[in-house]
């Protein structure tokens, strides 16, 4: 009995380590909008990279949804053994070049050279955010890589030295800015523990219908109906180049859209397509 109870102690001690978790992929944090839920003060701010979502477990590099992406060993060569998040990014406005990488099987050694992780969390339960911007940034900075960085996080006191940043990241070609809530613990799933502030947000849906065009249009697909995760239904006509009206996304797969906040009916303002969400 005392053999089985000390088994017991040990199995429950390895459960809640830190450094066990190198060996499971963690469920990842999603971030929602930010609307000045709190004061600013209580956020670390950072850029918002428009790259792929990479999480390492300590052996694999993964998608946000478990599937293996296929970088050169040299690239994965220098990262510890423990969960990092971040996203693999090659510069503004080349989401595109990244996604293409990341879906395929034998890895393109010259191509992954442009590639960057930027670290943005070492996930860890019983650390907060402000704990774990400290360690992931002694973690990344201790690889002296040149293609691992970790990412910058940001003290702010008020909304206006916020909002100058934010200028400054739109400026440069970023795409807005993430607020990580200082005292917060790792949480996974959509959480408002992590907020986006960007000029247009961007979110998914399920196509359920092709609706016909009319005009200049006629004989294609004039609009798209989607369904959100929330069970928002509503049509997307913009966004959309003559050749995929020809072939619209199929029923039943997933796009990325824009909009600028809600109507009053809670559905999207000013929905646009914006790409097919990879099957990543």
């Amino acid at each position: 009995m005392k053999h089985v109870f000390f088994w017991l102690c040990t199995a429950v001690i390895i459960c809640i380590s830190p450094t066990s978790f190198s060996s499971i992929a963690p469920d990842v944090q999603l971030a929602k909008v930010y609307a000045q839920q709190k004061p600013v003060s209580d956020y670390l701010v950072s850029e918002k990279y428009d790259g792929v979502r990479a999480v390492w477990d300590g052996k694999l590099l993964k998608t946000r949804t478990g599937h293996i992406i296929h970088a050169p060993k040299w690239f994965t060569a220098v990262l510890p053994n423990r969960w990092l998040d971040g996203e693999l990014w090659a510069g503004y406005n080349n989401f595109a070049f990244v996604s293409s990488l990341v879906r395929r099987k034998v890895p393109d050694h010259e191509n992954w050279q442009q590639v960057h992780y930027l670290i943005f969390d070492a996930p860890d339960p019983l650390l907060t955010f402000e704990q774990r911007f400290e360690k992931y940034q002694g973690i990344v900075n201790g690889l002296h890589s040149i293609h691992v960085k970790p990412i910058p996080q940001h003290h702010f006191t008020n909304k206006a030295q916020l909002d100058e940043f934010y200028t400054q990241v739109l400026l440069r070609g970023g795409e807005g800015v993430m607020l990580h809530e200082k005292a917060a613990t790792h949480q996974a799933g959509r959480t408002a523990q992590v907020l986006k502030y960007k000029p247009k947000f961007d979110a998914e849906a399920v196509v359920i219908a092709h609706l016909p065009g009319r005009g200049k249009y006629q004989g294609m697909m004039g609009a798209i109906r989607v369904k959100t995760m929330e069970g928002v239904i509503f049509n997307i006509g913009t966004g959309f180049t003559d050749e995929q009206r020809v072939s619209p996304p199929a029923i039943g797969s997933t796009i990325t859209f824009q909009y600028q906040g809600f109507t009053k009916y809670g559905k999207p303002r000013f929905a646009s397509f914006l790409r097919m969400r990879d099957a990543l």
